[in-house]
């Protein structure tokens, strides 16, 4: 994150003030909406009418108003970037997609008080250096490198005022905004999804949790020396503040340049993959938030650097186990075992007819792509998202009477799953991931 730039707003820390952005932003979005409808008067069919409301103007303003208002609602707007190319027209998700990189950040008061209230009076007389301008920016906290006063060089995430005890009423908002723009049509049941969203916001916004995470996820991942992992400092941490040491690096974007070797590209797409493959099967503990900015790169050792454990999730082994079963037999072409588990898992329901099936088993297929090509899969060259949204919008106009959201316990995988196709996309990495998870499954 430029720091230097960062837009500086007050967080808005009471449910009413929240209600009356996401209210403000409800009128924008529809006056936008309907501006555009007119504009296309006579000119569009109706699938295209549908998409007056989902313009890249719109996706801005909304974006612009997530930003600002940081929190649940921002980390909604960042899970929808991610998860919405399937469904939605591509300039709209595209101009989401600056949710993921940063938010803006808290002026020096809202700082101070938040610190204060952490701390106590006087704490400033805990640090020889404080950089108040942030060094990174999210959807629940912004970060800051200090210097303390017995000389450790660490990095403290400071939570934004307000979040947590908005969450539930911000998860609720959301998903009404999301019905009045069309984004969720309104007979689709969301209840398990949204349970399950603030669940794992709450658990996010409670850093005592997150620092646990933390130090779990750096012994499991002791035995690969090409991580790091920051170590956490308890006598700084807090429910709302999080000290670890600070881990320079680069963006992990910046070796997709073209002066960078496949070989490395590469090299990194298959650390990723597997580390995803061992957090599924092996750990069952899942860091499940891959935005790109948890990720840094250091150059001189060859190392990636993990960050931001708030949204780790476990997993149950019948919930594993079902996973490396359908991707074995993906694998092996056994198209009756891979209907039979996605009838288990929930993503098809008795009475579904069989053209939706086929619809839904072909995007299985396609998320599942690199697992099924034997040899080298090209991320960078893949049109897997192109070929998905194509599905799911067929899915969307045609058999939307059909549709059920998939089960909430895989909402957070999926943006994993998601999420590490795009780093590898961005990277341009090529990787045979076939060989890389089949030592997880089943003979």
């Amino acid at each position: 994150m430029d720091s230097s730039k960062s837009k500086k707003s007050r967080v808005p820390t009471t449910r009413l003030g929240r209600l009356a952005r996401l209210g403000l932003t409800a009128g924008e979005l529809a006056i936008g909406g309907a501006a555009e409808s007119i504009r296309r008067f006579g000119k569009t069919s109706p699938d295209e009418a549908y998409n007056a409301l989902l313009t890249a103007t719109n996706a801005k303003k909304l974006a612009n108003r997530l930003a600002g208002m940081r929190g649940a609602a921002m980390k909604m707007g960042q899970i929808l970037s991610m998860e919405s190319a399937d469904f939605l027209p591509r300039e709209f998700s595209d101009a989401l997609a600056v949710l993921r990189d940063s938010a803006d950040t808290m002026p020096l008061t809202q700082i101070k008080r938040v610190m204060g209230r952490e701390y106590g009076k006087g704490w400033q007389d805990r640090f020889i250096d404080f950089n108040f301008e942030p060094i990174a920016a999210a959807s629940i906290g912004q970060v800051h490198r200090v210097v303390t006063e017995d000389g450790r060089d660490l990095a403290l995430k400071i939570q934004y005022p307000g979040v947590a005890k908005s969450i539930n009423s911000d998860v609720d908002n959301m998903a009404m905004l999301m019905r009045m723009i069309n984004l969720l049509p309104v007979e689709i049941d969301i209840s398990g999804i949204v349970k399950e969203a603030k669940r794992q916001l709450h658990q996010e916004a409670d850093y005592i949790v997150e620092a646990r995470y933390l130090r779990e996820y750096k012994k499991l991942v002791a035995d690969e020396p090409r991580f790091v992992v920051p170590g956490v400092h308890d006598d700084m941490t807090t429910k709302r503040v999080l000290a670890m040491d600070f881990v320079d690096g680069l963006p992990l974007e910046s070796i997709s340049a073209d002066d960078v070797s496949q070989e490395l590209k590469d090299g990194v797409g298959a650390l990723l993959q597997h580390l995803m493959f061992r957090e599924l099967f092996e750990f069952r503990t899942m860091q499940s938030d891959p935005n790109f900015a948890n990720y840094l790169y250091q150059p001189e050792t060859d190392r990636v650097v993990l960050l931001d454990f708030g949204s780790t999730v476990s997993f149950d082994e019948k919930f594993t186990h079902r996973y490396a079963k359908i991707a074995r037999a993906m694998i092996d072409g056994d198209d009756s075992t891979v209907r039979r588990l996605a009838e288990q898992m929930g993503y098809i329901h008795p009475g579904n007819s069989e053209e939706y099936v086929g619809r839904i088993l072909n995007i299985i297929r396609l998320a599942s792509e690199p697992v099924i090509q034997g040899g080298v899969y090209d991320f960078g060259a893949s049109t897997v998202f192109t070929r998905g949204r194509e599905a799911g919008l067929e899915i969307f106009f045609d058999d939307m009477s059909e549709y059920r959201v998939p089960p909430p316990e895989t909402m957070f995988l999926h943006r994993k799953l998601v999420g590490c196709f795009m780093l590898c996309s961005r990277i341009g990495a090529r990787v045979d991931v076939q060989k890389l998870i089949s030592p997880f499954l089943p003979e």
